[in-house]
């Protein structure tokens, strides 16, 4: 090997140094590429925060409570005495001031007391019999429990215009002339059905008087019930089909269907119910399950007469008489009874929603008869 002079030998030295630092260097890169990455720093987790407290309300202030579940009205329990003040003292009051002080039943004082039972819109045949029961007794007081008990027998000796409902829907025909107060009558008997948890469709079926609708849809809207409704004019039997079909259709209880005002002496008029019945049998053959025929108290003896026209165009089921409370012919329901052979399924003893009672023989004989005080 040659000398090398000492200025080679030291940039030879130089060189090796440079090349041994730069093979450091890439293998320190290559070891770094081969190694896994170092583990993630694990986070820091904040301080658990303190429970929540509700603020406490200022002094003199009651905290709020969560606002009640509504609950429906329980319905109030129908006032006899009350919706019959009139018609008793225009019966009863004047037949004890008739008997005060009497000392016997002579002819003259029978008379009289026939002059009364003929003027309390008893009906003919009521009041010739009621007439009997007070010439068979001894003095005049027994003449006012006397006619009590014989009233409350013609009453119980009807069947009950109950009708049982036996499968859904039940449906429920109401007639009766212009007035007589079919359309508030529904709509009671609507919220009647709907607190006592049955779902209820009405139909407007008295198409021929727009107002009738529009009567109809505020009560069914009080009473939180559906309706069934089409065109003025339009065809009653077609609304009452169709109010029965949805019904069956849905699962819907009860389906009340108005129809028109009319006369008993209207033939046309009652053909057309016939008619509606026939239709709703196409659809549910044993419909209507009660035919409910709406009488105005107020027509006193004339109800009779309505009551008994009514029952041979349509096979009526039970009565509904209105408008109890406003008049003193309540003893009209006696003549029903006794003269047309019909029940009476309720009794409207006011005006707001809940005031239609289901008829109470003994609480009408009672109330009716009851002792001036």
């Amino acid at each position: 090997m040659p000398d090398l002079s000492p200025e080679l030998l030291e940039i030879l030295g130089g060189a090796l140094a440079a090349l041994s630092a730069a093979a450091v260097l890439v293998f320190g890169i290559r070891r770094a590429r081969r190694a896994p990455p170092p583990p993630p720093a694990k986070p820091k987790l904040a301080p658990p925060a303190p429970p929540r407290t509700e603020a406490a309300p200022p002094e003199g202030v009651v905290a709020a409570e969560p606002a009640p579940v509504p609950v429906a009205p329980a319905p109030k329990a129908p006032d006899w005495s009350a919706g019959l003040r009139r018609s008793r003292a225009a019966f009863i009051g004047k037949l004890e001031s008739l008997l005060r002080g009497r000392a016997a039943l002579d002819p003259a004082t029978l008379d009289e007391v026939e002059t009364v039972l003929y003027g309390a819109d008893l009906g003919v045949r009521t009041a010739e019999e009621l007439l009997g029961v007070v010439r068979r007794l001894g003095s005049p007081e027994q003449v006012r429990p006397a006619l009590e008990a014989r009233a409350l027998e013609i009453l119980e000796s009807l069947p009950s215009a109950v009708v049982t409902q036996a499968e859904k829907p039940h449906v429920i025909l109401v007639v009766g002339v212009n007035g007589s107060g079919k359309t508030t009558t529904i709509g009671k008997l609507a919220a009647s059905y709907a607190r006592a948890g049955k779902q209820v469709v009405v139909a407007a079926g008295d198409t021929y008087r727009a107002a009738a609708i529009e009567q109809l849809s505020i009560w069914a809207e009080r009473a939180g019930v559906e309706i069934v409704k089409g065109a003025p004019g339009g065809d009653p039997a077609s609304i009452a089909f169709d109010a029965v079909k949805a019904a069956r259709t849905r699962g819907i209880d009860v389906v009340l269907v108005d129809t028109a005002g009319r006369l008993q002496t209207d033939q046309g008029l009652m053909d057309e119910l016939a008619k509606i019945q026939r239709v709703m049998r196409k659809e549910l053959p044993t419909a209507p399950h009660e035919v409910l025929l709406v009488l105005d108290a107020n027509t006193g003896q004339n109800a009779i007469r309505q009551a008994q026209e009514f029952k041979k165009a349509v096979a009526v089921t039970g009565i509904a008489l209105t408008k109890l409370d406003g008049t003193a012919r309540g003893g009209v329901v006696l003549g029903i009874a006794q003269e047309v052979g019909l029940s009476v399924r309720y009794a409207g003893l006011g005006e707001s929603i809940e005031d239609l009672a289901d008829f109470d023989a003994p609480e009408f004989v009672r109330a009716l008869f009851a002792p001036s005080e």
